[in-house]
């Protein structure tokens, strides 16, 4: 039988569809020891049959950042899944280039999460799930309302030999059953062939493929297939067989098994330094979808990074087709900022120093021109202006030009050439390269001389982490001392104010109010789970020794303190004060809230130096005292 081929302009052989590959049911895994030999490195074999490309009508991207992507860290907050899969949605645009993103099913957290982003309504991307071949795990994907779940199908030897202790006909048997239990449900499968490029391909892996597209064709359902090279195994050399090389991999699943390229999709690992080329391949020779993760965070060494391939996708085409690229600084940024993850500085795209060229003679030409040591131009498809480091060829320009670039500075905030912490910092750069200097200024040395010369520009992390929580705390305190009956000075009536704003506001662990003489005068009112232990604690004690009651009395301003120590509860804490004035403007007592700063830190490292800047502020108080006695 002979049918003409559109695309290859050619007759092609065609046999009866589905009359090739059997399984092969055999006694003993075949564990390719010749090419996967455990106590070596594993080898690349070749049979020298080359094949051309032929990508898909279609290719685009699915997302596993809340499934393997948390396999790799600690887990994300439901909020920080909620932010980062807007910022996926909004990355990927209107036409579904990020097309779908897959969730765990089985926590409490995992379900509010998947609730959350289903209820942003948002088109794209898709959310999926997540399942073992078990039979009990089929509900969890009803019960949670999605139209497709993936399915843990292992396919190699390794894993149906080794692991789940079956034979391949077993293997088989028990795969199809949980697919027709899905396709009852109305459910699309997607059956992750886990470990495929240590699979038999033709004794189990097409014949497996052939039998779901038989269930597809029964169905009228669409049944998708995962390549999962699980272990980073595949390669895209020309002439490199099977079961490691990509292309043949997705061809073979195409030609010999029938299986459409829109309904394939390439899952890799980083082992070998090949997620990003192989995801691209499969793209290149007809698998229409490419599994990512958000930075290539994934189990061990991770996946195919969402921004590289949303580039990779872009340079492919030749246009955006929708997408946002500076979305990929915003998720780069949340990362750092909200989440705590330290990027690697010279991390593709991402990194401080991706856009960075450190050659005296780069900058020099950088200057001139920018495009020619640039990628593209970063400011507008990244939002990142390129940074040239600094040497003694750069001038005070060059300084200047640094700093604002790295800080992000511009228009009037921008530092002048002429400003004198320049001058100063392109003197002592001009003392490193006449004793003998050779090398570039890092960004380091340059941002320690900035803070020393020009330190307005800076506030650390942890500066900057005070000064969000001061300000939420601050607007806090705001409303409630508006309150009319906070003017009156009596307990009673200001306290049900008081626990209103901290129920709305749970990083307030303290509110209390003290008279012009510093007693305190209503109890301390905190959240329902403290209450009992330490509601009525210190009414009618003296505070008028603290700080945060001195300072406001005696400038009639907010104020907030440096961190502490909290002696009642032993958090780390910060204590934002104010005024309180009746309707003449005089004032009339003091209102003051304790804020748990750890709440507000998100690395582990800034707890440690709040810790250790509260001690040191605790010790020097001590010596004071103990030195006045």
């Amino acid at each position: 039988m002979v049918r003409w081929n559109k695309d290859k302009k050619v007759l092609d052989h065609e046999h009866t569809q589905y009359w090739k590959f059997d399984l092969k049911d055999v006694e003993e895994p075949n564990l390719q020891k010749d090419v996967f030999p455990y106590d070596e490195v594993c080898r690349i074999d070749f049979d020298h049959k080359l094949i051309p490309i032929s990508p898909a009508d279609e290719i685009f991207i699915t997302d596993t950042t809340f499934r393997d992507g948390q396999q790799a860290r600690p887990p994300y907050s439901v909020q920080q899944i909620v932010d980062l899969f807007q910022l996926m949605s909004r990355l990927g645009g209107p036409n579904g280039i990020i097309r779908q993103s897959e969730f765990f099913l089985y926590s409490a957290k995992d379900r509010e999460a998947l609730e959350k982003c289903l209820a942003l309504g948002l088109r794209y991307p898709e959310i999926t799930g997540w399942i073992r071949a078990t039979p009990e795990d089929v509900p969890l994907v009803k019960q949670a309302g999605l139209k497709e779940t993936g399915i843990l199908t292992s396919v190699s030897d390794y894993h149906i030999f080794l692991k789940l202790n079956w034979t391949r006909r077993q293997a088989m048997d028990n795969y199809l059953a949980i697919v027709r239990s899905i396709l009852d449900a109305g459910i699309r499968p997607r059956c992750h062939f886990e470990d495929v490029t240590r699979g038999d391909i033709h004794g189990f892996c097409i014949p497996l493929a052939i039998e779901l597209m038989k269930l597809r064709q029964e169905s009228g359902i669409d049944i998708k297939i995962r390549l999962c090279d699980t272990m980073g195994y595949g390669v895209t050399y020309p002439g490199a067989s099977l079961p490691r090389s990509v292309d043949k991999l997705v061809r073979a699943f195409i030609e010999d098994a029938g299986v459409p390229g829109h309904l394939l999709e390439w899952h890799g690992h980083n082992d070998f330094h090949k997620a990003m080329i192989n995801a691209t391949t499969a793209w290149l020779y007809g698998c229409s979808a490419a599994n990512t993760t958000l930075l290539g965070l994934g189990e061990r060494t991770g996946n195919p990074p969402m921004e590289g391939l949303i580039i990779e996708y872009i340079s492919l085409m030749g246009k955006t087709n929708g997408i946002d690229t500076t979305a990929i600084t915003d998720i780069a940024r949340y990362y750092e900022k909200e989440i705590g993850h330290r990027i690697p500085a010279n991390f593709p795209f991402i990194g401080a120093d991706f856009n960075v060229t450190r050659a005296g003679v780069h900058v020099d030409g950088l200057i001139k021109c920018e495009e020619i040591y640039n990628i593209f131009d970063t400011t507008k498809i990244l939002k990142r202006p390129i940074v040239p480091m600094v040497t003694d060829k750069s001038g005070k320009a060059g300084i200047a030009f640094w700093i604002n670039a790295h800080l992000g500075l511009e228009g009037d905030a921008a530092v002048d050439k002429r400003h004198p912490g320049i001058s100063r910092i392109h003197k002592w750069i001009t003392g490193e390269y006449e004793t003998g200097r050779q090398t570039s200024i890092s960004n380091e040395e340059l941002e320690k001389r900035v803070r020393k010369y020009i330190p307005e520009l800076f506030m650390s992390d942890l500066e900057k982490i005070k000064y969000t929580a001061s300000q939420a705390a601050v607007r806090v305190v705001k409303q409630v001392i508006e309150h009319p009956v906070m003017k009156t000075m009596k307990p009673e009536l200001q306290e049900p104010v008081m626990h209103q704003f901290i129920e709305e506001n749970p990083s307030i662990q303290f509110a209390y109010v003290v008279d012009m003489n510093g007693r305190k005068t209503t109890r301390n009112v905190t959240n329902i789970a403290d209450r009992a232990k330490y509601e009525n604690y210190g009414v009618g004690t003296d505070q008028s020794d603290r700080e945060w009651f001195i300072k406001p009395l005696q400038t009639g301003k907010i104020h907030v303190t440096n961190f502490y120590i909290s002696k009642m509860t032993g958090a780390l804490c910060i204590t934002v004060s104010s005024p309180i004035v009746d309707n003449k403007d005089e004032m009339v007592g003091i209102f003051g809230v304790d804020i748990k700063f750890e709440d507000w830190v998100k690395r582990v490292e800034d707890i440690a130096e709040a810790t250790q800047i509260a001690l040191r502020e605790e010790y020097d108080q001590k010596n004071k005292s103990d030195r006045w006695v």
